[in-house]
């Protein structure tokens, strides 16, 4: 049995761009459609979306800044959209991560960066 090698994905600090930030980020960056599909993933299972943001010199860091509270109970994918593009909106230059914390096992259960800064 042959076996492929392990893809080295070459990041350094030095280089901002060279950066990964989770699972999702070593695929092509998601439309629109697919950004929608993990919002309503997130509140089919009844999990509570959260919006953060941080200056791209920043994202390395495990604090982000919340964007207002978690959206406890909320099950709207549009509002959950429109709060990220109202985030977006108000810190262009900030990554923008969307987040889902699972309440029964008090945990993330999905992040993943949904809008990359750029220095403004």
């Amino acid at each position: 049995m042959s076996t492929a090698p392990m893809q080295d994905y070459r990041s350094s600090l030095g280089d901002p761009a060279s950066r990964k930030f989770g699972t999702f980020s070593y695929l092509p960056p998601m439309s629109a459609e697919a950004i929608r599909a993990q919002v309503e993933y997130i509140v089919r299972r009844g999990w509570s979306p959260a919006i953060e943001h941080t200056e791209p010199g920043n994202a390395g860091s495990s604090y982000w800044y919340l964007w207002k509270l978690p959206l406890f109970g909320e099950m709207r994918a549009e509002q959950v959209l429109a709060e990220a593009a109202a985030c977006h909106k108000a810190h262009p230059g900030n990554h923008v991560r969307l987040l889902g914390y699972d309440k029964q096992r008090q945990t993330q259960g999905t992040a993943m960066v949904i809008y990359h800064g750029k220095a403004v």
